[in-house]
């Protein structure tokens, strides 16, 4: 934690999975599995395997050297990292004739409660966090956004288990709801004084351009600076000048470039 709090905005869910090591993790979650980087006892970086692969903001080619043995063993895996060393990482799985499912450039958005924009939700619409009777409706929305973004969908393998993953972020996720129908979704991941991450965000195609995303990530960003976070973080795709639009109109700005890859 010590080592990864100095970048905490670079390494926002890297410092999420180290505080969960040792600890008490729901049936419905993977237990974080982290590898470290030592010079003698000193730590000098840190990768997550499990549940996806994240590398700290400094990982270069002596880092990936020392952990390759470790990611060779992965059958398969989602990697959201810096560009660079992501990139880095993507040539070395080719080289060892990995292929890739999804290949993406995303850029990284944050939010400092001086800079909130307010949007107060629609007529009759309502924020709030979910609950057990929105769990077919998030599914839905789970699903629908995997086919937008030309990722396998889970569901048709194991529909049990992918509800299952989808209800144990049920305290996670927050909707806004209009006549109790749940038209916008989206998923608090990190909570952390350092700052929130939030993920998953999708509003149903028949819902869209009323207002509803801008007013429910408003509503996430005054949650986290109420509870004391010092910032709000997420991601678009390159290229989705909606999202980019929206989030931008919300004091939302840019601070980095990712990398999404889906390896086999």
């Amino acid at each position: 934690m010590a080592f990864l709090e100095p970048e905490a905005l670079h390494n926002l869910q890297l410092l999420e999975l180290a505080s969960r090591l040792g600890g008490m993790n729901s049936r419905s979650e993977v237990v974080p599995q982290l590898l470290g980087a030592f010079e003698g006892r000193r730590i000098v970086g840190v990768a997550s395997l499990r549940p996806s692969l994240v590398l700290d903001s400094g990982a270069g080619e002596a880092l990936l050297d020392v952990w390759m043995p470790f990611l060779d063993t992965l059958p398969s895996g989602l990697i959201k990292s810096g560009w660079d060393a992501a990139s880095n990482l993507r040539e070395r799985l080719a080289a060892r004739n990995r292929g890739f499912l999804l290949d993406r450039r995303e850029t990284a958005y944050v939010l400092r409660a001086e800079q909130t924009v307010q949007r107060d939700p629609p007529s009759g619409a309502r924020l709030r966090t979910a609950v057990e009777g929105d769990l077919e409706a998030l599914v839905r929305a789970a699903r629908a956004s995997l086919r937008e973004e030309g990722r396998p969908d889970p569901f048709d393998g194991d529909p049990p288990g992918f509800r299952r993953w989808v209800r144990g972020r049920l305290p996670r996720a927050r909707v806004v709801a209009v006549a109790g129908q749940v038209l916008f979704a989206g998923y608090v991941d990190v909570r952390r004084q350092e700052g929130w991450l939030v993920q998953g965000v999708y509003t149903f195609p028949e819902a869209r351009r009323r207002g509803l995303a801008a007013a429910g990530i408003a509503g996430i960003c005054q949650e986290a600076f109420a509870s004391g976070a010092e910032h709000v973080q997420l991601a678009v795709v390159k290229g989705n000048r909606a999202a980019e639009g929206l989030y931008e109109g919300l004091g939302f700005e840019p601070f980095g470039q990712l990398r999404t890859l889906l390896f086999l």
